[in-house]
């Protein structure tokens, strides 16, 4: 049986922009449980990408939950990777230079080369309006998540107007090694690295993953997000 709509919240703060005349209604949307296949194929026309080598990259169940939760949680200090809608990048994060001046490899930024192929490609005018026409299934998602009457398109340009704030650093940002108290060395020592600045290493989770992608991504991504934010709400970006 269809999955009950959940209640609309009162008096967003960023409410949608109505649907357009063309544009099919929402009593066409799959159940939030079935709508892995409606989401993946709605991705490969947005962004083709996604039907190419970027296709291993999307996880395949439950991206809706896994999106609105990861949203949820990039303004944290964590961002869990196993609620992630995408796999982690590949290889492992990149350094150059000695302990004492260690930085992030320049070459890190290429492990980024296809989630930046679908950044770039992404039809972001199509995309709001695929998102206008889904929401029921956002909603249902956040309110699912704890969040009853709640809207989650406040929560997404909220979180939007956060990764804005990214600082984009003149130089490669100084990284070091977290101190671990074991007399067992560490099998994958690369995910232990923090930012020597404190002011970096207080950013949220959402913020040190664009100072990891490096400036040139951070600014493409940065420049996507404020297209989309303009089609979902009526209010300009500060």
């Amino acid at each position: 049986p269809a999955e009950a709509a959940p209640a609309s919240p009162a008096s967003p703060s960023h409410p949608l922009p109505a649907l357009e005349p063309l544009e099919p209604a929402a009593a066409s949307l799959p159940a939030l449980d079935a709508s892995d296949t409606r989401v993946r194929e709605t991705l490969a026309v947005l962004a083709p990408a996604v039907s190419g080598p970027a296709a291993a990259w999307v996880r395949p169940e439950r991206l809706v939950r896994r999106f609105v939760a990861t949203v949820d949680n990039l303004t944290a200090e964590r961002a869990p990777t196993a609620q992630w809608p995408v796999h982690p990048t590949p290889p492992r994060f990149l350094v150059d230079g000695g302990e004492a001046d260690a930085h992030i490899a320049p070459a890190n930024h290429a492990r980024y080369a296809a989630a930046m192929q679908f950044v770039r490609q992404l039809d972001v005018p199509q995309a709001a309006r695929q998102y206008r026409q889904h929401y029921a299934l956002f909603q249902q998602a956040y309110e699912e998540l704890g969040y009853p009457g709640r809207y989650f398109n406040d929560r997404l340009v909220g979180v939007i107007d956060h990764l804005l704030q990214t600082p984009e650093p003149a130089t490669p940002p100084r990284v070091q090694l977290m101190p671990v108290r074991s007399t067992v060395a560490s099998q994958q020592p690369w995910v232990r690295y923090q930012f020597v600045d404190p002011q970096l290493e207080a950013l949220s989770a959402g913020q040190k993953m664009l100072l990891r992608m490096g400036v040139d991504n951070t600014r493409a991504i940065k420049a996507q997000l404020r297209a989309f934010r303009a089609a979902i709400t009526a209010q300009p970006a500060q």
